[in-house]
């Protein structure tokens, strides 16, 4: 079935571009001509023929259509002076770039929309959302801070697990099933903060784009969305900088020319300071805590030529929890990526991508009988090159290979001295995984389009490495290994291969309504295997081998998207179901972290999801914002886990509201809000207890997950006074903003002591840091409502 889908989409696929047809077009940048930065949402237009007019895109590129020579183009841009050119046929076979000077008399700040306003009606994407970086630090911060992935949880169809815990949880996937790439390059953990913070300097952040439903076929690797961040580039003008001191972190990032105009630089810096403030207390206890987070981030971009241009992206940012120096937690990222583009002609593009990403994190326990320090690392080393054709107005192409190298250590587990802990031998894992694909967007009429791919992904588990054999050919705890096989470097040891078909189509029903569908399926070779299901950085990863087949995952998406009063107002509804086969989770009482073989914690079956997701967004005016609902559910059915009936895994919340208002008073003042409702996370609580070596020790049910933390629910508020900007060479901000603005207790984490048989009541409304729900039940929340100050500046 596979060969013949393939062969058929090969079949087809030059049909559509012999369909295109034959056209001339012009095509060029529009830039500010102070520093050279791009003008996005520029007209360009025939000054004979306003019709075929059209918007430069996020990089300032346009391309437009052309008849006769010569014509005269126009381009304007709000607050800039109008730009008149005469077009020869000479200025087809080279991109030209268009400078636009600054009107003098526009001095007051001008607001961009990073796209075109009836762009959710006309695109084909579902399931896709762009956070501009304007918005994201609108929205009300905690500590001062922030943050892109707190964000992205504002959205429709996207969840977290709670406060003090990391990664996303998009469309009933897990947080290991979420592709977080900078610039290309893959980050294995995103947080910082145990969750509080991401990895991402929001003043570092070109644009964010979000895919929680068809990726395109040139992305692959993950089964739920791709969170898709680049870094901005340096101007190539003058030196500028921007940064914020808060109440718990200072950032700052400095951009400008390196060595002339053709070559730029920023950087991007940013650290916590709770560690100084901490050494400060008069409490001893509190002084030999650690806690601290730093990031540094940088991009340089240089022009070679009229048709090459050169990228490298660096990132570095590391945390480190320590209690008492009795126990601490730490982890790190380091990510490099070099991009070259290159323009082979006017409508053939060439991108050539590489990229290593390393991450670090550990374990420590200070105690003389049990101390240890355990620590891993993984790393992925990949190649990308991709060709795009353009032919023409209605039909776009694309194709590549992408090659990735994964390479996970042995674990490092050192006792202490005179600890009773034993050291730990583990085996590398290391796997190839080759991918080629292809995919095209084509005008099939003008009210339908289609966007089709297919990837084709090869995985190899290879040596250095071992393999177990298990007596039954499963493994399990109590299963013996009956023999160890050895594999010498790049040696196979499993193979896997899988074709990743996605289509999508898109129905115009009228210039403000459209129905879009859309069907795709990924592979997954790499995952988490975690207790807890919240995204902890601890959390062990795996590699796809013998007895850890890749996770599949199918979905179904359809959705209706409708723009009104002038664009003022966007509302949609997406509905989806996603089928997972191979799904991983722990048996009870696993253990993944001391052991070489996780295989025998594991056990796999299926999951499914579906749900329905609403927004309704108003994007222009003194106030803007949205309001988004979702319903959603997810299930587990795996044979050995709740007596092999379907179960939801913590993070299934099928109730999710969240409101976000932001609204200008004046150029110097504004106001935001946020307000978030969900239903709370599945938990197992205890039904009971027993003694055990003369301790009471916790009874739990069967069945996993049959109970709920309280709703949560929270909102959160902020004001912004900054200085118009009247041509001021230095231009300060104060924003001050409350996190759980009217203080509810949203709980953390449970407790039991004495827990009676059948008989679990709680009551989050109650008073206290730890506060006893009942005798015997405790529940521990991090905090209230948290005011914070910064103060923000650009030069």
């Amino acid at each position: 079935m596979r060969s013949i889908f393939a062969g058929v989409f090969l079949f087809i696929f030059p049909l559509f571009t012999l369909m295109a047809q034959e056209a001339t077009f012009l095509k060029g940048q529009i830039v500010d001509a102070t520093n050279s930065s791009p003008l996005p949402g520029a007209s360009i237009y025939w000054e004979d023929d306003i019709s075929t007019g059209v918007v430069s895109d996020l990089d300032g590129f346009f391309e437009i259509k052309i008849g006769s020579f010569p014509r005269r183009l126009l381009i304007s841009f709000i607050g800039y002076e109008k730009s008149v050119r005469v077009i020869n046929q000479k200025d087809i076979e080279k991109g030209l770039k268009f400078f636009l000077n600054p009107e003098e008399m526009s001095l007051e700040e001008i607001i961009i929309q990073e796209r075109r306003p009836d762009e959710q009606v006309r695109n084909l994407e579902t399931g896709k959302a762009t956070m501009p970086i304007a918005t994201i630090k609108n929205i009300p911060a905690l500590f001062g801070e922030v943050d892109l992935l707190r964000s992205l949880q504002l959205l429709p169809g996207v969840q977290t697990a709670g406060e003090g815990t990391g990664g996303l949880f998009v469309r009933g996937g897990s947080a290991d099933q979420n592709l977080v790439q900078i610039d290309g390059a893959p980050v294995y953990n995103a947080s910082h903060f145990f969750g509080f913070f991401s990895v991402f300097n929001p003043d570092a952040l070109e644009k964010v784009d979000l895919y929680k439903g068809n990726m395109p076929a040139s992305f692959g690797g993950r089964l739920s969305s791709l969170i898709d961040v680049s870094l901005r580039e340096g101007n190539n003008k003058q030196l500028s900088g921007e940064g914020g001191i808060g109440t718990i972190s200072s950032r700052f990032t400095l951009d400008g020319p390196l060595f002339s105009e053709k070559s730029t630089f920023a950087i991007s810096a940013r650290r916590t300071y709770a560690d100084v403030f901490l050494a400060l207390s008069s409490n001893p206890d509190v002084r030999e805590n650690r806690l601290n987070f730093h990031d540094l981030s940088a991009k340089f971009a240089f022009l070679l030529g009229d048709k090459d241009k050169l990228t490298f992206s660096t990132y570095q940012g590391s945390d480190f929890l320590g209690l008492e120096r009795s126990f601490g937690l730490g982890w790190s990222n380091f990510v490099n990526s070099m991009k070259w583009n290159h323009t082979i002609s006017k409508d053939a593009y060439f991108d050539l991508d590489s990229y290593h990403s390393i991450y670090n994190y550990k374990i420590e326990f200070d105690d003389p009988e049990n101390g240890f320090e355990w620590k891993n690392k993984l790393s992925e080393t990949g190649l990308k090159a991709q060709w795009t054709w353009l032919r023409g107005e209605n039909l776009q192409t694309y194709w590549g290979v992408h090659s990735q190298f994964y390479h996970f250590a042995p674990i490092a587990l050192i006792p202490a001295p005179d600890s009773n802990i034993q050291q730990l031998d583990t085996n590398p894992k290391n796997g190839v995984l080759n991918n080629v694909f292809a995919g095209m967007t084509y005008e099939i009429a003008p009210k339908l389009s289609t966007e089709a791919g297919l990837r084709w992904g090869i995985f190899n588990q290879i040596g250095k490495g071992v393999d177990y054999t298990y007596e039954g050919g499963v493994p399990g705890p109590e299963i013996d290994i009956i023999d160890t096989t050895s594999y010498s470097t790049f040696e196979n040891i499993k193979f896997y291969q899988g074709l990743e078909p996605r289509i999508a189509f898109r129905y115009l029903i009228n210039e403000k309504f459209s129905i879009k569908t859309a069907y795709n399926r990924n592979f997954q070779y790499v995952q988490i295997a975690s207790n807890s299901s919240a995204g902890l950085p601890i959390d062990r990863w795996i590699l796809a081998g013998t007895y850890v087949p890749p996770i599949r995952s199918d979905q179904v998406s359809i959705g209706l998207f409708h723009n009104f009063d002038d664009n003022k107002w966007e509302f949609s509804v997406e509905t989806y179901y996603k089928d997972f086969q191979n799904i991983i989770d722990l048996r009870n009482g696993a253990s993944v972290l001391f052991t070489d073989n996780v295989e025998t914690e594991l056990l796999t079956g299926r999951g499914w999801a579906y749900g329905a997701e609403f927004l309704l967004r108003k994007n222009q005016g003194k106030t803007t914002g949205w309001l988004a609902y979702t319903y959603s559910r997810t299930w587990r059915e795996i044979e050995g886990i709740s007596r092999g009936q379907k179960y939801n895994p913590r993070y299934d919340r099928p109730n999710d509201i969240t409101l976000v208002l932001n609204h200008e008073f004046s150029p110097a003042w504004s106001a935001g809000l946020t307000f978030v409702y969900t239903t709370g996370q599945a938990v197992s609580f205890p039904i009971g207890q027993y003694q055990s070596d003369r301790q009471n020790v916790p009874l739990y049910s069967d069945f996993r997950n049959e109970d709920r933390f309280p709703n949560y629910h929270r909102m959160d508020a902020s004001i912004t006074w900054k200085n118009p900007n009247k041509g001021r060479k230095w231009r300060g901000s104060w924003n001050a903003s409350i996190y759980n603005l009217y203080g509810r207790k949203n709980p953390f984490a449970y407790s039991f002591e004495d827990v009676v048989n059948n008989d679990i009541n709680y009551d989050s409304e109650t008073d206290g840091p730890v506060t006893s729900v009942r005798p015997g039940i405790i529940m521990t929340y991090l905090f209230t409502f948290l005011p914070s100050i910064t103060y923000n500046f650009e030069f």
